[in-house]
């Protein structure tokens, strides 16, 4: 009994220790959520250094994390403080379909990610173009580069 009151403890104190925002952290498996991630995407997983897209993996590096102006302008957040978001560099290539026969980027390598997590959703923006995407809403309206967004969940 006592060890189970111990373990309790130290979770308890575990999740006192880490911020609510920390759960919105985009590492994990994703449920498609969004019409357009149903239909191109199916579920993803993101670990450290790998996307899993349709149960097919592809290597990728995290760039940086976005700053909350880049989440709101990319994801349209509306409190984009209230979650946390990364770019990362990865190579899908153009002639990869998943489902439906469906690209990520039509005809163009896919380049960027950027997540945008909060709580048990999260948002996923896929980039082609070699430059690093500019996150800005004026940049973004007059972006070729942009692939297109999609929404998961837990």
């Amino acid at each position: 009994m006592m060890r189970k009151l111990a373990l309790l403890g130290i979770a308890a104190g575990l999740l006192c220790a880490y911020p609510l925002s920390s759960y919105a952290q985009d590492k994990g498996t994703w449920r498609a959520a969004s019409s357009t991630a149903a239909a191109i995407t199916g579920d993803l997983t993101i670990s450290e250094d790998k996307i899993s897209i349709n149960f097919t993996g592809f290597p990728m590096a995290q760039i940086r994390k976005l700053e909350p102006a880049e989440a709101g302008a990319t994801f349209n957040a509306d409190s984009p403080t209230a979650g946390s978001g990364n770019l990362y560099r990865l190579s899908v290539p153009a002639s990869k379909r998943f489902l439906h026969h469906n690209t990520l980027c039509g005809t163009e390598v896919t380049q960027w990610m950027a997540t945008y997590g909060v709580g048990r959703d999260l948002q996923v923006a896929f980039f082609s173009g070699a430059k690093m995407p500019v996150l800005t809403s004026e940049a973004l309206a007059n972006s070729t580069d942009l692939c297109g967004t999609f929404s998961y969940v837990r």
